[in-house]
């Protein structure tokens, strides 16, 4: 079996692959986690929410469904503000790909649980429209958004290429209908539009028309377009959100400060991608946005994922602890900062309610097994997902040593089965 391809889901606690909604009504109980801050407590949840925390042993067991957490480090689960779905899983393919429709939402049912998987329990997916599909893809990602309801929430945003001229009018009527459809972002790549102040007035007047978010593709490497995008952008709400902007990490110092502040006083979030650009802009000299200059001007910064192996990123992993453990090793992070990009700050950015682990939030969790966030970002081998309130995924790593003295005399970590090998 392929390692992109999931194994028969397991059983989940009380709520196996039966109905979403009556799981949710379920309790569960994660016995023994260890918090960042050093504490290890139970934690209760039902009704999709945190019921309690408390320390080890003191919640009294009101349901049979526990899950042992010894031995791993609880968190608020990441969530995936830049994939792209349709085209996700393409790198391999023989000859051009494919957009049946079919085909489109096999791809992007697959890499959805490939990130859940990786603990997103939330994703953002760009989809193209127009041209020769028109919104063959859009129609087919939204369909593996219904198919995935209870295991992850997938939105969708629509890409369309132009929006001005006369080749930008069938562009912006198509992207009226994605509206229509279900798409709940609408998005684009004004860098690549003709005229990409009329794009982005022409994005602003539909999402302000609709109440919809914004999220743009753009490299960040034009100050002047960024200045306008800025004074456009500050009075929409429910906001707007640009990326990768790696174009902004080679302008002079003091051009991106001044664009940094631009941004922070318009609410204008940035989506980094530090696994590499994806396939809807031209790779100019890979190169993550300044998360550091960016945080420190005020600006809200996630980071994403990007390419799932596509014509983007052959080798995309879209895993969020890979993309928070750049900005720690090669942003110059720390480890909290890091993972606040790909939990809570994501989370802020794609309009979603904040988790932290207090009873009342919502349950959205991942439990990595480990002991502090650094190692967690070091070595994130096995997971236990949790959306809603249930256990829906699970990664277990088995790590071994063949018997030798070293290994005894170090006590050397292992994962997994403790009965003697083969």
């Amino acid at each position: 079996m392929s390692d992109s391809q999931p194994q028969q889901p397991f059983q989940s606690p009380r709520g196996g692959n039966g109905n979403a909604a009556a799981a949710e009504a379920t309790t569960l109980l994660l016995a023994g986690a260890r918090l960042t801050d050093g504490r290890t407590v139970d934690v209760r949840l039902g009704g999709g929410r945190i019921q309690a925390v408390g320390t080890a042993g003191s919640l009294p067991s009101m349901t049979s469904a526990r899950v042992d957490l010894s031995g791993y480090l609880l968190l608020p689960a990441p969530a995936e503000p830049h994939a792209h779905g349709d085209t996700a899983l393409t790198a391999d393919g023989d000859g051009p790909v494919s957009y049946a429709p079919d085909e489109v939402q096999r791809r992007a049912t697959e890499a959805a649980l490939l990130q859940l998987g990786h603990g997103a329990t939330a994703m953002r997916s760009h989809v193209r429209i127009g041209d020769v599909h028109g919104l063959g893809p859009l129609e087919a990602v939204l369909q593996a958004r219904r198919s995935l309801r209870g295991l992850a929430d997938l939105t969708t945003v629509a890409v369309p290429r132009l929006l001005t001229g006369v080749a930008g009018a069938d562009g912006l009527a198509m992207l009226r209908d994605a509206v229509k459809m279900g798409a709940s972002v609408i998005g684009g790549c004004p860098d690549l539009d003709p005229d990409p102040t009329g794009f982005l007035e022409a994005v602003l007047e539909l999402a302000g028309e609709h109440g919809c978010p914004v999220d743009l593709h753009t490299d960040g490497d034009d100050p002047a377009r960024l200045s306008r995008l800025a004074a456009m952008a500050g009075g929409l709400r429910p906001g707007v959100t640009v990326g990768p902007c790696g174009g902004l990490s080679r302008l002079p110092l003091d051009a991106a400060t001044r664009a940094a502040d631009q941004l922070a006083a318009a609410g204008v979030r940035v989506t980094c991608l530090p696994q590499g650009d994806c396939a809807a802009l031209e790779r100019r000299g890979l190169r993550t946005a300044p998360v550091r200059l960016l945080r420190s001007a005020g600006v809200l910064v996630a980071a994403g994922s990007g390419a799932l192996r596509d014509a983007g990123n052959p080798v995309g992993r879209g895993d969020p602890l890979e993309a928070a453990y750049l900005l720690a090793s090669q942003g110059g992070l720390r480890a909290a900062e890091a993972y606040d990009c790909v939990s809570a700050c994501a989370r802020a950015a794609m309009g979603l309610p904040e988790v932290r682990l207090e009873a009342g939030f919502p349950a959205e969790l991942v439990a990595v097994r480990g002991e502090r966030l650094s190692g967690v970002l070091s070595l994130a081998y096995s997971r236990i997902v949790i959306h809603r309130g249930r256990v829906v995924a699970r990664t277990s790593a088995v790590r071994e040593y063949c018997d030798s003295a070293v290994a005894v005399a170090l006590d050397l970590p292992r994962q997994g089965r403790t009965e003697p090998g083969p």
